[in-house]
């Protein structure tokens, strides 16, 4: 037993790049992605991290498809709906940022599993509440399993290089991403089933629906544990080939808190992601209320929204990677400004187009923008800070979420503006709030308005000292 331990710790990133079935760099981490490969680890572990964040999105969104019946079933007021839908994004404000540190220490693999293990009994508990305050918070408690996609990114990160992670990132969050459309179109259709298929009725009905998230999510953390592994080598808590320092729980969240690029990205995040969870919340409701379609044909439409992430976010990866290649940093940068900030007009448009299906093709063409503006957020964060990555995709996947919670507290619930007015206005607010990121800059490698210091010519070693530190 201690001959493998010993094994284990061999450095092994030159020796073995014939062990993988994909090309590697010296890190062992892949140079290619293949995202119909099942190839170990690299792809195998993509594949692990993308399904069971998409069950987690399955889950926290499967309750918004079926509000209609549930509000009519519990006497939910529009207030109730509302503190529903913004504390389902509270409980995954501090649950990502609480998860970034935790992937630090203990890697992706159980982080991500134990999260999912722990919130799946809850989205079968929604088959219990009684009343708007249980309603309320099984929602919050609900909110928290979205944590994993901070596992699921800081998991692609670790595994692929820096030439693709903005696509593996993309792909992955984005197929997972697909849960919340996938539930949109699921969830009504297994709630007629069951009212249908047992003759039961409506109130029964939708409790019994909330089975197959849970049994979903559940199995998912399974074959995370059982098939999955943290790096291309082996175990995360076997990593001490790597040249990052072991610092303690208290040094790397204070390394990732310090830096200001984090707390941007957030900024950024929380308009481009947090709007997109803004609409996966509203969007059913405000065709079903404003073009009076049934609750099947509106959770048809908004379904499509959520669906668009299968290569709307993948896409944001792959121009960020683009980019990155051909212009460096300044072209990641730049990419994800334009890309969001026509989102923000596109955003604006949607609340002014009084057609049904004029609002169908502005809502389908939004969602591509918006999500290639995630996927384009996340290609920049591997590169913030390598020490403290955790910490960095936590930052920003919080913000994300706050984001939520600030559009959906500010403009739908109880505003005294319209739905499609709000929506013209959330669009306005990404406009305005993407415009920071012409503050982060790289002394290596410059920002969107300036080039790299002149006096900082650094060495691979130096800059991976310089984002280690900082």
């Amino acid at each position: 037993m201690e001959d493998d331990h010993h094994h284990e710790q061999v450095p092994l990133k030159q020796a073995a790049p014939h062990l993988f079935a994909l090309p590697v760099d010296e890190d062992g981490k892949a140079t290619e992605f293949r995202p119909f490969s099942m190839a170990s680890p690299h792809m195998r572990a993509f594949h692990l991290a993308w399904f069971s964040l998409f069950a987690c999105f399955f889950s926290t969104f499967s309750i918004p498809p079926l509000i209609a019946v549930i509000r009519s079933d519990l006497h939910l007021t529009e207030t109730d709906t509302s503190r529903a839908a913004i504390a389902a994004f509270v409980g995954s404000i501090f649950s990502r940022i609480a998860m970034g540190p935790v992937c630090d220490h203990l890697g992706p693999r159980v982080a991500s599993a134990s999260l999912s293990l722990l919130t799946a009994p809850i989205i079968l508990a929604t088959g219990f509440v009684s009343s708007p305050n249980a309603f309320i918070a099984v929602r919050f408690l609900v909110g928290f399993s979205l944590a994993n996609f901070v596992a699921n990114q800081f998991w692609m990160s670790c595994m692929f290089s820096g030439c693709v992670v903005g696509l593996a990132n993309g792909v992955s969050a984005g197929w997972a991403n697909m849960g919340s459309g996938a539930t949109q179109l699921v969830m009504p259709l297994i709630y007629s089933f069951i009212m249908s298929a047992f003759n039961l009725p409506s109130s029964t009905a939708w409790r019994l629906a909330f089975i197959v998230p849970a049994v979903l999510q559940a199995s998912t953390a399974i074959l995370v544990l059982t098939y999955g592994q943290d790096l291309p080598y082996g175990s995360y808590k076997c990593r001490s080939s790597q040249k990052v320092s072991k610092d303690s729980f208290l040094e790397v969240f204070f390394h990732g808190i310090r830096n200001y690029r984090g707390w941007i990205l957030a900024l950024i995040y929380g308009f481009c992601f947090g709007v997109e969870l803004t609409t996966d919340n509203i969007i059913a409701q405000y065709f079903y209320d404003r073009f009076g379609v049934n609750i099947q044909v509106a959770g048809t439409i908004a379904s499509s929204f959520g669906l668009a992430n299968f290569f709307s976010r993948p896409s944001g990866g792959l121009i960020s990677d683009l980019l990155g290649r051909r212009f460096g940093m300044r072209g990641r940068l730049w990419g994800l400004w334009v890309t969001q900030t026509v989102a923000g007009l596109l955003c604006l448009l949607l609340g002014r187009v009084d057609s049904l299906w004029g609002s169908i093709l502005v809502m389908c063409v939004f969602s591509l923008f918006v999500q290639a503006a995630a996927g384009l957020t996340f290609g920049v964060v591997p590169f913030v800070s390598k020490r403290s990555l955790g910490v960095i995709s936590g930052i920003t996947g919080g913000g994300g979420t706050m984001g939520a919670v600030i559009t959906q507290l500010l403009l739908f619930s109880g505003s005294k503006y319209s739905k499609q007015t709000s929506i013209s206005l959330m669009g306005i607010m990404m406009i305005v709030c993407t415009l920071p990121l012409s503050l982060i800059y790289f002394p290596e490698w410059g920002g969107m308005l300036c080039g790299p210091a002149h006096n900082c010519d650094l060495d691979k070693e130096a800059a991976d000292q310089y984002r280690l530190i900082e």
